[in-house]
Formats: structure tokens, C-alpha cells, sequence
């Protein structure tokens, strides 16, 4: 999949892509439905954003977002796309009309031959810009729109806000009906503290900095180690949270491989949340949690046997 970071002076071979558009945070099944109609004979692109348009407007607002962009590239290759359109979402951007959006984005800038967006995309300075306004601005460009109906699961809305909820809640298995897939963190491992390794439990740390923050506690989860001469598939259980009995802590992922040995810094992981197993609690003394962490891999284990 080739990456492009912004809308002019591109390659005359990445031209003519037809492009599904949108934020696509988590790419979840409504997501998935407004790419495939955007499948065909022409390359397959997408347009979306960066930061997330919300993120530029209220940038001290709580984090919202379900991916990082590097996790959103990784599952956009997984689902066959060639290109990638990653715009810069600056002042620049943010002023330009609905026309202006069409004819200096779409069509001058990227050249695409077909639009695909959801029934709710709204575009230009103001969201000024509905779906409607989009077919006929595009009509007279010659580049042909499909508006994607809205996708529902069990008669609820398929949507990031309500994936975020489930999440929230502790029900990751409902959070990947929607999505379609698990709900995976993805990011680099960063040194930590050190301290599962001082407890017979070492541990891959990860930054949540920037992302919706699901139940803290501890989960059966998948594990991809996506770089590094050790690269492949594991189970494991993770802490999501503060670490309550070591003090007041930033929010982050602790990950345990099972029967994995090697070190990990620097190399960058995949951890799909499969199972919420417990919240996050304080212990009186180290030996009751180590107990309690010998009883989590236990049920981790037998949950991903399971799978």
C-alpha cells in the first residue's frame, strides 16, 4: 500500500484511484461496507485525515480516538488498499468550502475517478458540506459518488461512539461485532519500570497518549508482534490502566507473552483486547498479586485455547 501525505504534487500513477472518504476510526463494519463499494477496476484509495478533524478543533478535549494512525495504515493494507491518502488536517484545509474542498482536493489535487462516503459525511469549512451536496459537486467534475447507507448491529447503530461505550464498559466481544475484528492497541514498546519483570511476569509496555481508554483491568488478548526478527502471533494477558498499588500512573498497556522469551524494545506490537477478566485492583502485598496474576493467565490461557 503506498502512503501520501498530501494532496498536490503527487505521482501521476497514484491518479484516478476510486476512494472511499471519511475518518474511518476503528474501520468497523459500516467503514468496511463504504470501502468495498468503493472497489472496482480503478486502484482502491482512501481519503482521510490527520490529526482526526475533532482533534484539531477541541485538541485539549479527552482522547476519543479508537487507532492511532499507524494501527489504521495496518488495517487498511490488511484490507487490500493501494493508496492511501493521508491529509494534513491544518487551517489550510479546515477553510475550504465544500467547492473548494472538491475541486482542489478531489479533483485537481488527487484526480480521483470515484467518491464513496457514508449516508452521515458531512465536508468543508462549517461542515458546511452534506452527501448530497457532494454527488453534485462531483457530478460536475465528472467523478462519479456512491453514498453508503448507514449499517446497524442487533438494531443498534454501527458507530465509533457506540464501539467506544462497549469498550468503555468492558465488553470487548461486543466491540468487535461491531468492528468487524478485535479492537486492537498498536504502538511501539517503550521502556517501563520493569517491574513485572521483578515479579516472574515480564512485560510489554505500551502508550495509550491520544486514544479512548477502555475498562481498566486485566484481558485475555491476542498479541502481534508486527517488526523484529521475532515477528508472529501470541497469546497473552494485559493490564490496561494506572497500576494503583505502585502510586499515581499514567494509563497504559502492560502485555505478558506466554511462553515467549526475547526482548522486545523498540520493536512495535499489535494487542487485540479479547476478554475483560477483571477490573484493576490495589493488593495487600506483592505475594496476593502474583497470585492473582497466576490465576489471570490461567483463564487467559483456557479463553484463547478457546478461540
Amino acid at each position: 500500500m503506498q502512503q501520501h501525505y498530501q494532496w498536490h504534487g503527487l505521482d501521476p500513477s497514484s491518479r484516478g484511484a476510486s476512494v472511499a472518504m471519511g475518518n474511518f476510526d476503528g474501520i468497523h463494519r459500516g467503514h468496511q461496507a463504504v470501502i468495498d463499494l468503493a472497489r472496482g477496476p480503478a486502484p482502491l484509495g482512501i481519503v482521510t485525515f490527520e490529526p482526526h478533524p475533532r482533534q484539531y478543533f477541541a485538541p485539549d478535549a479527552p482522547p476519543f480516538r479508537l487507532m492511532n494512525a499507524e494501527a489504521r495504515a495496518n488495517r487498511l493494507a490488511r484490507l487490500g488498499v493501494d493508496h492511501l491518502f493521508q491529509l494534513p488536517f491544518d487551517a489550510a484545509l479546515a477553510a475550504l468550502t465544500p467547492e473548494e474542498f472538491v475541486q482542489q482536493v478531489l479533483a485537481d489535487g488527487l484526480g480521483v475517478s470515484h467518491v464513496v462516503v457514508g449516508a452521515d459525511f458531512c465536508f468543508g469549512k462549517g461542515r458546511r458540506g452534506t452527501a448530497a451536496d457532494l454527488i453534485s459537486l462531483c457530478d460536475a467534475r465528472d467523478i462519479r459518488t456512491t453514498i453508503s447507507p448507514l449499517i446497524t448491529h442487533d438494531l443498534a447503530e454501527i458507530s465509533s461512539t457506540n464501539i467506544r461505550r462497549a469498550l468503555a464498559e468492558g465488553r470487548p466481544r461486543d466491540a468487535a461485532a461491531m468492528l468487524g475484528h478485535w479492537h486492537r492497541i498498536e504502538g511501539e514498546v517503550i521502556h517501563g519500570e520493569k517491574r513485572g519483570r521483578e515479579l516472574g511476569y515480564p512485560t510489554a509496555n505500551m502508550s495509550m497518549d491520544g486514544l479512548h481508554l477502555p475498562r481498566f483491568g486485566v484481558y485475555a488478548v491476542l498479541v502481534d508482534i508486527l517488526t523484529g526478527p521475532q515477528k508472529g502471533t501470541h497469546h497473552g494477558a494485559a493490564s490496561l490502566g494506572v497500576r494503583p498499588m505502585f502510586g499515581e500512573n499514567r494509563p497504559n498497556l502492560e502485555t505478558f507473552l506466554f511462553d515467549f522469551k526475547g526482548d522486545l524494545y523498540g520493536q512495535h506490537l499489535s494487542v487485540a483486547l479479547v476478554e475483560f477478566l477483571r477490573p484493576e485492583l490495589k493488593f495487600d502485598g506483592l505475594p496476593a498479586l502474583i497470585t492473582q496474576m497466576d490465576a489471570d493467565c490461567t483463564t487467559a490461557r483456557d479463553i484463547l485455547s478457546r478461540l
